[in-house]
């Protein structure tokens, strides 16, 4: 069973910073960890290899400083991983980014299963894992929330609606996008991180994957951001004092008095 997993680098929070011109979060030079819904999708990877054995790869695109948060899928028992890296890949939007994605899929060649999270935390979308599905011209099911069967021919999941969940049925190669409730990720093993702390991580240009100049990066973007901004706090709260019959009363004189009710 041949494996990949496609992870993202997403800014650490107290580190976000935009760039003014292009209206895109700024990568280079800033702490990065492995979005947390991939690192669910790393683990259900790793789990069917030990039932079925194969490889495991992990995908991803980002500056280059972005190879050293790829060392924490290795520790964790993943074969190899791979960045793509190209400054022709800057400012991709979900569509340019999946069509990167895909064509690293297509590099690494004979793959049986795609891996995603549901979502970036950063942007939110849950749109790059199906893209990359349409791409490739392969099935995907999204939400899984458990990996009932699989084998070399077909994959039975079940994927999480509003109303619980569903039985899915899938011919292989697919791709699934999975949520947290599918697992638990493991620490990395001691014998892992002396691994992972030594291990090559390939970077791939644009021109390595074959990629159409055209289907990259902000040219190949057909959504851009307008303006990215921090909203201003407009109001502050208001605290009642004294007794609590006295602070309902001032409660409700305050809606009162603003017509809320």
């Amino acid at each position: 069973m041949k494996i990949v997993v496609c992870v993202k680098q997403v800014p650490d929070t107290t580190e976000v910073k935009i760039n003014p011109e292009t209206n895109t979060l700024v990568r280079e030079g800033v702490a990065s960890i492995i979005n947390p819904f991939d690192m669910y999708a790393v683990e259900e990877a790793l789990r069917i290899k030990e039932k079925l054995g194969g490889t495991v790869t992990v995908l991803s695109m980002g500056p280059p400083q972005a190879a050293e948060s790829l060392r924490e899928t290795i520790a964790m028992g993943v074969d190899e991983a791979v960045l793509l890296s190209d400054r022709a890949f800057a400012g991709a939007d979900t569509l340019a980014t999946s069509y990167a994605l895909a064509k690293g899929i297509e590099k690494i060649g004979g793959v049986d299963l795609v891996f995603c999270g549901k979502q970036a935390i950063d942007g939110d979308t849950a749109q790059v894992g199906p893209e990359i599905a349409e791409k490739l011209g392969i099935p995907h099911v999204t939400y899984v929330r458990k990996v009932n069967e699989i084998n070399d021919k077909e994959i039975i999941v079940e994927r999480m609606n509003e109303d619980g969940y569903e039985r899915v049925q899938a011919p292989l190669p697919a791709l699934l996008t999975v949520v947290k409730e599918i697992n638990e990720p493991r620490l990395p093993s001691l014998k892992g991180k002396m691994r992972a702390k030594n291990v090559e991580i390939p970077i791939w240009t644009a021109a390595m994957i074959n990629a159409d100049a055209d289907k990259t990066g902000l040219n190949g973007s057909p959504t851009w951001v307008k303006r990215i901004f921090i909203p201003e706090l407009k109001c502050q709260g208001e605290i009642f004092e004294g007794s609590p019959e006295e602070q309902v009363k001032s409660l409700v004189d305050a809606i009162l008095s603003r017509k809320v009710v």
